[in-house]
């Protein structure tokens, strides 16, 4: 079925109209590369963050007037990587351009050695609701695998200083890593469910190309782990959070009540957001955008005065309300068909055909009454199915 012309360009328009209430700040400086990392970062150039500064400061300073945000969220890199007068001198240019309003989510990700430096006392002042931890781990031979540069106690001293800050506490954590039992990961399980974060992040492990771990598993220097124990690792994950009390409310994401990530679920939702910094994606009146990757290369064209951008596309109606489902499909409590008909003009059964059909019979996804959802059976191989779903 195809959405009638006045439909489209109805929903379209109501999207447009509507201003983006959240943000996202890139910080790219690492102390080093982690062997799986892909992410925009530089390490050992710490001579690049006064330039970077005046160049968020010229990139923000496009937007005219400050804009008003729900959510904020600072990420890298590792945004506490940057010494404490340049962290703080980061913080209040973002927070110039995008106030947070009343109420609202305001996340900063750190590394747990950076939060033993004692210099965390302004993130209260500014406004700082939320710290997402890099834990990853708490094994010393996984850490170390990993090439991660802390222990298990500096996340504990880490998550003491957030603690006693009265900031809200989500943790990252990966599983899968070479030659990792699932013993080994059933015990970071409990270690963190032991220092009680609001909100937990599971990542199973990828090898992608570029990375160090891309190439040494081509050169037959890395194991990674089997595909079976990979998913019964995440089913592991999703039985020991959620019997902890744990609402599983996203595929990799976890929060007790009240602790959900609102910024990752204005994502999720294909919510407007702005965007700054080496390779930030931002998503503005229907248009989305991708500054450059190079730290250096963004950085000289910014302060050139020229513009940072090095992607730029407006997704046709049908392709838009594609990329809507398969964001909306990672929420656990799936889409409602009616209400996406009317966002987006489009019926998901007839947008998908065939490929949804397919994945119903075989029990891949539950469509009851007004919403379509994944079962647990899809979640396990929900990745591989999300091709067929962009396709056109």
């Amino acid at each position: 079925m195809v959405p009638h012309c006045d439909t489209l360009l109805e929903s379209q328009a109501n999207r447009i109209e509507q201003s983006p209430r959240s943000a996202y700040i890139h910080v790219p400086f690492c102390t080093h590369r982690c062997g799986y990392c892909n992410f925009t970062l530089i390490a050992g150039r710490e001579d690049l963050i006064d330039r970077y500064l005046q160049a968020m400061e010229m990139e923000l300073g496009k937007l005219g007037h400050p804009r008003e945000v729900d959510t904020l969220f600072v990420g890298g890199g590792t945004p506490t990587h940057l010494p404490a007068d340049a962290l703080e001198k980061l913080l209040g240019i973002v927070l110039r351009w995008f106030p947070l309003a009343v109420g609202g989510e305001f996340t900063l990700e750190a590394n747990p050695t950076d939060l033993n430096r004692g210099y965390d006392h302004f993130f209260c002042e500014l406004g700082v609701t939320r710290m997402s931890i890099g834990a990853q781990s708490f094994d010393i031979h996984k850490l170390r695998s990993l090439e991660r540069n802390h222990t298990a106690d500096d996340i504990i001293k880490a998550v003491e200083s957030v603690r006693n800050l009265g900031i809200d506490l989500s943790m990252d954590l990966i599983f899968g890593a070479p030659e990792e039992q699932l013993e080994t990961w059933s015990k970071d399980l409990s270690f963190a469910l032991a220092l009680a974060p609001d909100h937990v992040a599971t990542y199973g492990l990828t090898v992608e190309k570029g990375t160090t771990f891309y190439n040494r598993l081509l050169h037959g220097d890395l194991s990674p782990v089997e595909e079976d124990l990979g998913l019964a690792m995440y089913i592991s994950a999703i039985d020991t959070l959620t019997a902890a009390g744990y609402e599983h409310y996203e595929v990799s994401n976890f929060a007790h009540r009240g602790f959900r990530c609102r910024h990752n679920e204005c994502y999720w939702t294909n919510g407007s957001y702005y965007a700054a910094g080496p390779g930030a994606a931002r998503f503005v009146n229907g248009v989305r955008e991708i500054n450059h990757r190079s730290t250096t290369t963004y950085i000289k064209r910014v302060l050139a005065g020229n513009s940072p951008v090095a992607f730029r596309e407006r997704l046709s109606p049908a392709a838009a309300a594609r990329e809507q489902i398969v964001f909306g499909l990672r929420r656990m409590e799936g889409i409602s068909l009616e209400a996406f008909r009317h966002e987006t003009g489009f019926g998901i059964p007839q947008l998908l055909g065939a490929p949804l059909q397919k994945y119903l019979d075989a029990g891949l996804f539950t469509m009851e009454y007004d919403r379509l959802r994944l079962t647990r059976k899809g979640l396990l191989i929900s990745d591989s199915i999300w091709p067929d779903f962009l396709a056109e």
